[in-house]
């Protein structure tokens, strides 16, 4: 299969989305930008093309996929009931990086929902992403379009990387602004529960939905065998082929860590750290600015691969704001595996 790569910068390119839509609706796979990742997308109601997803990424057949709509309307009939809280946050947070998961209703194929009786539906802020939807005229079932436990991709160029060969288009719509994959809430349950951290963060949740648990497979490892309601929970996830190691402590202390390392071994840090490292170095954004840090993490963890090292030392970020989710694709690079200074 030869992937043919088109780029988009407005809207107003019907031709082009019109190519994207009709491989769509015709069963086949296309890489999307939105504003979060490039997600892989396929007819969200035709298990075939759903199938052929998982096929692309390699991608167990237990993780749930997310299903994109272009207008908030588009939920009703994707799902049994939409309550108050989902309207309120759809209101607040939509489109957005925002995914709210529901009790599906039958139209949605169990292969989507991994054999659960949930759905993660979510609507795009990416005004291409959601132009193309809409020319489909059906939902698109999108798990981000990398090969399955890789860095998401957040340029076309990454989804071409690993790709290639394996769909037949991908819409280039230039880098993602958010750059990592979007905030997941299950509003199935006694009280709403974020399932992975994205760009809508806890604290703007709360606000909408006041009590608000955070499951514990964001910040930890959990059992193999579990069922999950949201992709990002499970697996060894964002990884480069580099060794990602995690050290935790504060600045001066993540220097001297390094200063006593050996052997051939490069650090992940913040472009304000750089003035104090003496090996090979890759950047995620600034100490302090967890916005900075979602939109390069990903790019950053590809190039861990060019440094040409056995491992990489990551610098631990702040837990609060966006800084969870960066931290969440960070554990998870890293299989858990930290260290304490």
């Amino acid at each position: 299969m030869k992937t043919q790569i088109i780029k988009i910068n407005s809207t107003i390119q019907k031709d082009e989305i019109k190519k994207a839509a009709d491989v769509l609706k015709n069963g086949g796979l296309v890489g999307i930008p939105t504003e979060t990742v490039y997600g892989l997308g396929a007819n969200a109601l035709d298990e075939e093309a759903v199938k052929s997803v998982f096929v692309a990424k390699g991608r167990p057949q237990d993780n749930p996929l997310i299903v994109h709509i272009s207008e908030f309307d588009e939920i009703y009939g994707l799902v049994k009931e939409v309550p108050e809280s989902a309207k309120k946050l759809a209101e607040k947070y939509w489109p957005g990086p925002m995914t709210i998961i529901l009790k599906k209703s039958d139209i949605i194929p169990s292969v989507v929902s991994a054999g659960l009786d949930t759905v993660a539906i979510r609507l795009p802020e990416h005004e291409i992403a959601r132009a193309i939807i809409r020319q489909a005229g059906v939902p698109i079932a999108a798990p981000s379009a990398n090969l399955s436990g890789s860095p998401s991709p957040t340029n076309a160029k990454c989804v071409y990387d690993d790709m290639n060969g394996r769909i037949p288009l991908i819409v280039d719509g230039g880098e993602c602004n958010v750059g990592v994959e979007s905030t997941v809430v299950t509003l199935v349950g006694d009280k709403p529960k974020i399932l992975r951290p994205g760009g809508v963060t806890p604290e703007q949740i709360i606000e909408v939905l006041g009590e608000t648990e955070i499951d514990k497979a964001v910040l930890n490892q959990i059992d193999k065998d579990e069922k999950v309601s949201s992709p990002g929970m499970k697996y060894k996830h964002y990884a480069p082929k580099t060794k990602i190691i995690i050290v935790r402590g504060d600045r001066e202390k993540y220097f001297d860590f390094l200063k006593n390392q050996t052997g051939n071994f490069g650090a992940l840090c913040f472009e304000d750290d750089v003035d104090e490292i003496k090996c090979k170095f890759v950047t995620y954004g600034i100490s302090t600015n967890s916005f900075s840090q979602s939109k390069n993490i990903f790019s950053a963890l590809r190039k861990a691969d060019s440094l040409g090292v056995d491992v990489v030392y990551a610098r631990y970020p702040y837990e609060d704001g966006m800084g969870l989710a960066v931290l969440n694709r960070l554990l998870r690079s890293a299989a858990f595996e930290v260290i304490e200074v």
